[in-house]
């Protein structure tokens, strides 16, 4: 059912459980496993992503960046296809990036606190995805 899967991660140990998560189902599906973090940070400092599955785009990152999806990378059950990272407003950037490479499951976090009942990106994602959204519950010490 499922081909190409894209896991929305944040730069924290919030994210193993979404990468756990993208692992069970490319082993059910036989699916691809891909990464994108979206730093909304600063806003567009780049229009382009950097794939950082390929060495020679790493030193074009931040090394907490470089450091944490090196981390992801490793610890996947899944082999990781492709490690996106940009800059901007994760919905709007999230529909083109979603065409280009074909994806057509996003798995997303949820955290569940205050700040998350008020502005939720997961809420975002779903109003502007063109593909099947998994939203995985992220509760704090669990």
């Amino acid at each position: 059912m499922y081909k190409h899967i894209l896991v929305a991660v944040e730069l924290s140990e919030d994210s193993d459980s979404l990468i756990d998560k993208a692992a069970i189902y490319a082993k059910k599906f036989d699916a691809d496993v891909s990464l994108i973090y979206i730093d909304s940070t600063y806003g567009e400092i780049y229009t382009e992503f950097f794939d950082l599955t390929k060495p020679e785009v790493a030193s074009n990152v931040p090394d907490k960046t470089s450091r944490y999806f090196k981390r992801f990378i490793e610890r996947s059950e899944a082999p990781i296809q492709v490690a996106l990272v940009g800059t901007g407003n994760i919905s709007n950037k999230l529909p083109d990036v979603i065409k280009q490479y074909d994806f057509d499951l996003l798995i997303c976090g949820h955290h569940h606190d205050f700040w998350s009942h008020i502005v939720s990106t997961s809420r975002q994602l779903i109003n502007t995805s063109l593909v099947d959204i998994l939203v995985h519950p992220i509760v704090p010490g669990k």
